[in-house]
């Protein structure tokens, strides 16, 4: 297995490593600061067609693959994480679900605004009171005549109320199952819809240049058409999503997790102490090393559960593998770059404090690590 980038590969590599380093990272700072969400940079990405990359050309597309989102977000995230979570949650959970289970008409109405970058969409998935266990969803759905009622609330969801959202997809129980249990259904909801309140942004950790809000749904109407695929299908739709969004997820893991490599190098190589740089003491290099060791790794995971993937391969336990070591190794390779910074390292105008407070969310979003350990094992035959 040769896991090598062929020459349009690398080159969608550099471009975007490129654009994070002269676009992204001379103005992420002070977004970060003031939660400010990016809208110069979030036009620019959709003009590169990142937002595109794993559609068909038809949608508006680049007609690329998941593999390519993902080198994106990896690069991005090497600089700044709120900028890749915001195209990662864009894609995955936005367009995605529409371009798997959406009829024509609705592909035609949403995937050309959302696969620009001139619109986001978000996914209801997460409520207050269920975290992990998605299948507790209490928000519902009834069926009006030729109109859905929603009643409920989301919470954490990303690109819900920025600017050009323009629609947010909410899982709801729809009915009762003929043994007992809930029917889930995935139902489009567009911005703006009397009933649905966007509540204030978060006040949060980190990711503080990205868009993260609750949502209530108060007899929220939306036409019957708005069904998001087949009706009771919802949790299989959330859990595909779910799967594929782990590898990308992931990806965006080993970028912060590599962007520690790159900022501790730097660092060490200017930093003076007992007169000469301290990246000349083995302890430093030791430490360097093994946070390289750690990134390469992780990477390898990713890339091995992408290319099961795009193969038809089954890959729900690689992706798992793959989101729990990367975010893993993002948490270790931030505290160990904010330790060889020592207490610059703790000031926010060094991009290792917007790493240490962007990674922990890594091991809980998009399933927390002791979700991931429960896929593996059953996965296992646990």
């Amino acid at each position: 297995m040769d896991f090598r980038l062929d020459e349009e590969q690398q080159a969608l590599r550099e471009s975007v490593r490129d654009f994070a380093r002269e676009v992204v990272a001379p103005v992420i700072g002070e977004h970060y600061e003031n939660h400010t969400f990016p809208y110069e940079v979030v036009r620019q990405m959709g003009k590169m067609g990142l937002f595109g990359l794993p559609f068909p050309e038809e949608h508006g597309g680049m007609g690329g693959d998941y593999f390519a989102l993902c080198l994106a977000l990896e690069e991005l995230a090497r600089v700044d994480s709120s900028v890749a979570i915001t195209l990662e949650a864009a894609v995955s959970l936005g367009a995605m679900p529409i371009h798997r289970f959406g009829t024509a008409e609705q592909k035609e109405r949403w995937l050309p605004k959302l696969l620009s970058g001139e619109a986001l969409a978000g996914f209801g998935l997460t409520e207050p009171g269920t975290g992990s266990d998605a299948g507790g969803t209490q928000t519902r759905a009834v069926l009006d005549g030729d109109e859905w009622v929603i009643n409920g609330s989301k919470a954490f969801i990303t690109n819900s109320g920025t600017d050009i959202t323009a629609l947010v997809t909410v899982t709801a129980v729809t009915g009762t199952k003929p043994d007992g249990s809930k029917e889930l259904s995935t139902i489009i909801v567009p911005s703006g819809t009397p009933g649905f309140t966007v509540a204030p942004g978060y006040s949060k950790v980190g990711w503080n240049a990205s868009d993260t809000h609750e949502l209530t749904f108060d007899d929220c109407r939306v036409p019957a058409g708005n069904l998001l695929g087949e009706r009771g299908r919802g949790f299989a739709q959330f859990l595909r999503i779910l799967d594929e969004g782990r590898i990308a997820i992931a990806a965006l893991a080993v970028g912060l997790a590599q962007g520690c490599v790159d900022e501790s190098i730097a660092y060490a190589k200017e930093r003076q102490a007992f007169g000469q740089p301290i990246g000349n003491y083995q302890a430093i290099q030791f430490k360097i090393a093994d946070m390289e060791l750690k990134a390469h790794t992780a990477r390898l995971a990713y890339y091995d559960a992408a290319a099961r993937m795009l193969a038809g391969e089954p890959f729900k336990r690689q992706a798992a593998i793959a989101k729990l070591h990367a975010s893993t190794v993002a948490v270790d390779n931030a505290r160990e770059a904010t330790q060889i910074h020592g207490g610059y390292g703790f000031m926010n105008e060094y991009p290792v404090a917007r790493f240490w407070r962007d990674s922990k969310i890594l091991e809980i979003g998009e399933g927390t690590s002791e979700v991931q350990r429960m896929i593996i094992a059953r996965d296992l035959g646990m």
